[in-house]
């Protein structure tokens, strides 16, 4: 056997043997397995932790069963299940690709890597988990937690985000996936970097690979992988409009699909120059006042800084202004409804309402 084919064999056994021992196999996404739950698993992951996702993930397949059930589903009551997880194009991706699934592939997700990767929002590392761990092909997964113990184990430099850096360890990991026991391989390698080589504090004397790890040798774990380069957030400010009507109920507008909280319901913004009464004059037609001062907050995008200024107005006249089409709704926050919400707006919400 070549040397490189016999480092790779040893590599996958020594992970696949610390994964009978040490890996995680209770998860709720591992259990009564199919390629829809896992597939919602791998998104609801992407950039989530695990302690995080599992609440929603059972609250969303208590829900949303099936991906005909899914499908079928108003968005609202899909973003509403997702409120609070944050990068909601997921969401919003991952309902218009079970509609997808439903109307193309008779309600069946695909089980070839490149045609499962045409839908919305599934990358090449999320379809080759989803076909791996439901079916045990051979695929190979490079998700962040992969990308970091192959980055160490044998040094590659520079940021993973580069199209050199990925090239390189897409190569590495391909070369590294096995043939047989491809789930639980996959499975161990995402749990290694989740739990062991961890991006702070890695425990490497409980590492499997350490004996052979480039960075652990060289002293030089905390390099590996080399960091995105650092560009400051810049900065956006805002006025968020707390518009109460006589009932108490709040105003709330639906963002556009796309972009920033992309068909979630959002309160009104303007300017921070901007007058608010005068925002409520040109809406309703009628004088309003200033309530209560809520305290300024900032809300951190992955690309920017968002500074939120929350301004609660009173409208005067009595009885609820009758809105017109779909992009507005009075909001009861003391009965909460299940719609899709920001997650400021939420905090905001129950800030007023408690």
């Amino acid at each position: 056997m070549r040397r490189g084919a016999q480092v790779n064999s040893d590599f996958a056994a020594r992970v696949l043997d610390w994964f009978e021992r040490h890996g995680r196999t209770h998860l709720p996404w591992q259990q009564a397995i199919t390629a829809y739950r896992v597939w919602v698993s791998e998104i609801m992951l992407q950039q989530t932790q695990v302690a995080t996702v599992i609440p929603y993930f059972e609250r969303f397949m208590q829900r949303f069963p099936t991906v005909a059930a899914l499908a079928e589903a108003p968005l609202d009551e899909v973003l509403h299940h997702w409120s609070g997880l944050g990068y909601y194009a997921r969401a919003r991706n991952l309902h218009r690709a079970a509609q997808q699934v439903c109307a193309v592939f008779g309600g069946e997700i695909p089980r070839h890597l490149q045609t499962l990767q045409t839908l919305p929002g599934v990358g090449r590392s999320t379809a080759a988990a989803v076909l791996s761990l439901t079916y045990g092909q051979r695929e190979t997964i490079l998700d962040g937690n992969v990308k970091r113990v192959i980055a160490r184990c044998f040094a590659v430099p520079g940021w993973p985000g580069g199209s050199q850096v990925m090239a390189r360890l897409w190569a590495i990991a391909e070369s590294l996936t096995p043939s047989q026991r491809v789930a639980q391989y996959n499975q161990a390698m995402m749990d290694l970097g989740a739990t062991v080589c961890t991006r702070s504090q890695p425990d490497c004397p409980q590492c499997p690979l350490v004996a052979d790890c480039v960075a652990h040798r060289q002293g030089t774990t905390a390099a590996f992988p080399g960091k995105r380069p650092k560009k400051p957030l810049p900065q956006r400010a805002v006025r968020m409009l707390l518009v109460r009507n006589r009932a108490g109920e709040v105003l709330l507008e639906r963002r556009p699909p796309s972009g920033l909280w992309g068909g979630l319901w959002c309160l009104p913004q303007i300017p921070p120059e901007a007058d608010p009464l005068a925002w409520c004059m040109d809406a309703f037609q009628q004088n309003a006042a200033l309530g209560r001062t809520l305290p300024a907050r900032r809300h951190t995008f992955s690309h920017f800084h968002l500074d939120i200024e929350p301004i609660e107005i009173l409208l005067n006249q009595p009885g609820c202004v009758v809105l017109e089409g779909e992009s507005r709704v009075w909001y009861n926050a003391r009965q909460p409804e299940n719609v899709g919400l920001a997650a400021p707006v939420t905090r905001l919400l129950q800030e007023i309402a408690g």
